[in-house]
């Protein structure tokens, strides 16, 4: 839609006054309102150009957290002004935008459209690294909210297309006490590694790959902890229904070791037993830690 592709460079002109500080004098709404009577007069669309507009100044300090877990190489302050704003419409667009109107693929195009306009050689494919290793993630948070119905998703569980995946609960006995490792994403969440079954894989062995690759830990599988499912939202299939099946599983401990670009995570601990309770989860690795745990400590 040619009138939002305005509307959004509209935006992205008044945020990088805004985050240049040029118009010291001016509320900021007198600065958008100023930029859509010289850029897009007779735009009958200031309703959405606002709402994005303060909401990204909003959700600023939780969008530049993201963008600098999803991009660990590149402070935010090192990031071009230009840049680092298209990436926060687009992360606001894509994580608090309302995706009846606003789709996470349209919303990733968007932004990458600006990035072709305003931005420098590279800034489209930074743009696009960012936002897709944040999508990635997409399938936890808001995972049991389909959403409202959209013409190319089927909103129909038993209709989706199932995607298998397998993870475990990795525990180590380190003296003589139990630890659990952990990665953690870029929404702030600590969570279970896991991945997708590759072909002619067996649940057990795609665990056990996953692990090796994402954390660098050899496991031994002790027993199947049971499956989990929940809707994501794949870019060309629409929702779509992951089935993941998790495992307990020991390791050596020894350093955890996270797989370089691992799209949407930023982080791989070991935590001893007693913190696992303090930690910030999803509620569907709970039921499977307490199960966990109930078994280690039974059979110490």
């Amino acid at each position: 839609m040619a009138n939002r592709h305005l509307s959004r460079s509209i935006v992205l002109q008044t945020l990088f006054e805004w985050d240049f500080a040029v118009n010291k004098e001016m509320t900021n709404e007198e600065m958008l309102d100023k930029n859509i009577l010289e850029f897009g007069p007779g735009l009958h669309d200031s309703i959405f150009m606002k709402e994005l507009f303060f909401g990204v100044i909003k959700k600023k300090e939780l969008i530049d957290e993201i963008i600098e877990k999803a991009a660990p190489d590149w402070p935010i302050d090192k990031i071009s002004v230009i840049d680092r704003n298209i990436l926060r419409i687009g992360l606001y667009e894509l994580l608090f935008g309302d995706r009846s109107q606003v789709p996470p693929k349209v919303a990733i195009n968007e932004a990458i459209e600006l990035a072709k306009s305003f931005g420098g050689e590279n800034s489209s494919r930074f743009i696009n690294g960012v936002l897709g290793g944040v999508y990635k993630e997409l399938g936890e948070p808001g995972k049991d909210d389909v959403g409202k119905k959209h013409k190319n998703f089927e909103t129909d569980p038993a209709k989706m297309p199932i995607e298998k995946k397998a993870g475990a609960v990795v525990y180590a006995l380190h003296n003589d006490h139990i630890y659990f490792a952990f990665v953690h994403d870029v929404f702030g969440y600590w969570t279970l590694s896991k991945g997708s079954i590759e072909e002619g894989e067996d649940e057990k062995t795609g665990a056990k790959r996953e692990i090796k690759e994402e954390m660098g830990l050899d496991i031994e599988i002790k027993e199947l902890l049971g499956h989990n499912e929940y809707i994501a939202t794949h870019p060309e299939k629409g929702k779509i229904r992951r089935q993941v099946a998790f495992f307990l599983a020991e390791s050596e401990y020894k350093e955890i070791v996270l797989e370089k670009g691992t799209g949407g995570l930023d982080d791989a601990e070991w935590f001893p037993i007693e913190e696992v309770p303090n930690l910030k989860m999803y509620d569907n690795m709970i039921p499977l830690l307490e199960k966990s745990i109930e078994i280690l400590t039974k059979n110490s």
